[in-house]
């Protein structure tokens, strides 16, 4: 290079134009560009050399504006269409030759600028550039144009975006779901976070972590303030698929044959079913049968939801993915479709309806002399409340004899069990109820008559179809429960009585297992049973109503002992979770409820220790039944009533704190 020479090279990936104006040492030259300015380069960082041309610094100005017409990118597709066939490798004088017909300094440098800036038409190689082929430039071209519509697309989403933060309407596009589903994920699952979560984030100038994300699809309207994350995260569908809601109302438009067409009629039976007021699903009904000896038998009715499906086909499939119903206190998540669980599967009052019932004669202790189970038809005659059994019994109401002796029978199986070791508990529970994420109630389930007398009502089913699938060697999804390692009678004696002994029992008893073969129920006080009577909302109950009603018809059982072994265990896993997702789901709004209501005092009861020597304990808001943790400032002890208030409460980061009040500052804040 002389001086005068003209060059490019790059700034910061700008091009630039400039004059050599002297060495600098063996390699480097000190170049002058349009803007006066000087820079030192190495020959590598020369981009091109402006051939026959020699310039001062004041006159690159003036050779940029000569360039600047020519810089069409178009034109270069011309030139790719005349060239490709040959392939032919072309350098920057022919191209200026073939665009321009000339190939003055000004125009070899416009066609080297094309031809460097160009993605599309010519790849370089060596000194000169080669035509791509037809194929290659048609898949280019392809890429850009799917590139430039994802481009759009995404500017279009911001817009929308904008708008929605705005207070304006905004109708989602297809293309919309994708990048809300990636902020919905990095809230989930923020382990796992998509780069376009990120990426969006950034866009829109928000922190990039799970709260804001969070906080954006909120404010959106994509998500409520109170969004079920147990639920999202568990992936528990809340609506049915298409394909079992057409399966279910094809059953109510024509119900399949009845594979028990021999019922045992049983509509002579008054029937009670005893539920909470708000309950949909009825699954359950009660009766005395008065014998011509004198003696009186009991039925326990169970709803027959195999009357309308089999093994194997769709709605017997998704109930068993489902595994179970969820009761929420924003509402229930069913498991099977609400058109069928809370009609034609339900024990409705005044509709004959198919049944699985259980007759039971007992001895005057409350032991099994006698039992039979059918496929029937009864006729419901009373739906009652627990409320109103309370009510019956406790006034004794005459015209309906058979609760009371229903009752008196449930009392002598309470007793007949807790001589065979049943481990009774009996704590506070709390019902929480939402309505429209708003309006949070909190109702105490104590222990009451008629709760136990459907209890121990159920129990006696489980016990007798356990019975029957061990006679008669049956598979069964058998439920027991290893023997606890309880506290003794004397460390039980210096507890209060009441929750807090409770509790100290409850933390001893191991969780209850399922197996195709019987097994002892410590908690419950039986060598053999198994849970017979929610069809409807557990499927492990509808496993063994399958097995039953099948050997009562003299059919083959539907499923194997290894069938049924590895159906147990994919059902068992999938209850747990569902499980868990109600005790968190509860916990929140119970979290949420004391926020709202954190001015409130409430009766706090110490329960146990989960670390005494650093003074953290589990403690129960009686009249919320709900139990809770606490760091004390003081030293109490288990039993100890307190007043406490809470002193920070965040249901979404799961974080409860209270204070205790002392007598003077309860009443100021009382008056």
């Amino acid at each position: 290079m002389e001086k005068g020479t003209l060059i490019e090279f790059r700034l910061q990936g700008e091009r630039r134009l400039a004059a050599c104006d002297r060495p600098e040492g063996k390699k480097h030259w000190i170049v002058i560009d349009e803007r006066g300015q000087s820079h030192t380069l190495h020959p590598r960082q020369v981009t091109y050399e402006v051939q026959g041309c020699s310039v001062k610094p004041s006159e690159i100005t003036d050779f940029i504006k000569e360039v600047e017409p020519y810089l069409d990118p178009s034109s270069l597709e011309v030139a790719w269409e005349l060239l490709v066939e040959d392939g032919e490798i072309v350098t920057c004088p022919q191209m200026a030759q073939l665009l321009f017909s000339d190939q003055s300094p000004p125009l070899c440098y416009a066609a080297y600028c094309l031809l460097s800036e160009d993605k599309l038409y010519f790849k370089q190689k060596g000194d000169g550039y080669e035509p791509r082929p037809a194929a290659k430039v048609a898949e280019i071209k392809h890429q850009q144009l799917a590139t430039e519509s994802k481009q759009r697309e995404q500017e279009d989403f911001l817009t929308r975006i904008q708008q929605k933060l705005a207070g304006e309407p905004v109708e989602w596009q297809d293309s919309d779901r994708t990048r809300l589903e990636s902020l919905e994920r990095f809230v989930l699952h923020p382990e796992n976070a998509s780069r376009s979560a990120i990426d969006l984030l950034a866009l829109l100038d928000r922190s990039q972590t799970p709260q804001s994300a969070f906080e954006l699809l909120v404010a959106l309207g994509w998500w409520n303030p109170h969004e079920n994350l147990f639920l999202r995260r568990a992936q528990i569908p809340v609506h049915f698929r298409r394909e079992v809601l057409e399966m279910a109302q094809q059953c109510l438009n024509s119900p399949p044959p009845d594979p028990d067409p021999n019922r045992l009629d049983l509509t002579y039976l008054k029937v009670y079913t005893i539920d909470d007021e708000s309950t949909e699903e009825i699954d359950d009904g009660l009766s005395l049968e008065q014998l011509g000896d004198g003696r009186e038998r009991l039925w326990i009715h169970i709803a027959d939801p195999t009357r309308l499906i089999m093994p194997g086909d769709e709605l017997d499939l998704e109930a068993r993915r489902r595994s179970t119903t969820l009761y929420l206190p924003t509402g229930m998540i069913p498991m099977f479709p609400p058109a069928l669980a809370t009609g034609p599967m339900s024990l409705v009052e005044g509709q004959v309806c198919p049944a699985l019932s259980f007759g039971v004669i007992l001895d005057e202790l409350g032991t099994v002399q006698e039992y039979s189970i059918h496929a029937s038809l009864i006729k419901p005659t009373y739906r009652l409340t627990y409320e109103d059994v309370d009510e019956m019994l406790e006034l004794a109401i005459k015209a309906e004899p058979e609760i009371a002796a229903i009752a008196k029978w449930a009392s002598r199986r309470q007793v007949l069990r807790d001589s065979q070791g049943a481990i009774s508990i009996h704590m506070p529970e709390a019902i929480i109820k939402v309505r429209n994420d708003e309006e949070i109630t909190i109702e105490v389930l104590e222990d009451s008559q008629a709760r136990l007398l459907v209890a121990e009502m159920m129990i006696l089913a489980g016990e007798v179809a356990g019975r029957y699938g061990q006679t008669h060697q049956i598979p069964l999804p058998f439920r027991g429960q290893p023997q606890p390692e309880l506290p003794s009678e004397e460390e039980l004696a210096q507890l209060p009585p009441g929750p807090v002994r409770f509790c100290a029992v409850r933390r001893c008893m191991p969780r209850s297992e399922m197996s195709i073969t019987p097994v002892r129920h410590a908690g419950l006080g039986l060598e053999t049973y198994t849970q017979v009577t929610s069809p409807i909302r557990r499927y492990s109950d509808l496993l063994a109503h399958f097995q039953l009603k099948a050997h009562l018809r003299g059919d083959p059982l539907p499923f194997s002992a290894h069938q049924l072994q590895e159906t147990m265990q994919s059902v068992t896993t999938t209850a747990q979770e569902a499980s868990s997702v109600e005790r968190q789901t509860n916990r929140y709004w119970g979290l949420e409820y004391l926020r709202r209501n954190s001015n409130e005092v409430w009766q706090a009861l110490v329960l146990r220790w989960l670390r005494e020597y650093d003074n953290l304990g589990l403690i129960l808001l009686e009249e919320l039944g709900l139990e809770l943790v606490m760091r004390f400032n003081r030293s109490v002890e288990l039993g100890d009533r307190l007043q406490v208030q809470v002193d920070r409460a965040d249901p979404r980061q799961d974080v409860i704190q209270f204070r205790e009040l002392v007598e003077q500052v309860v009443q100021s804040v009382v008056s």
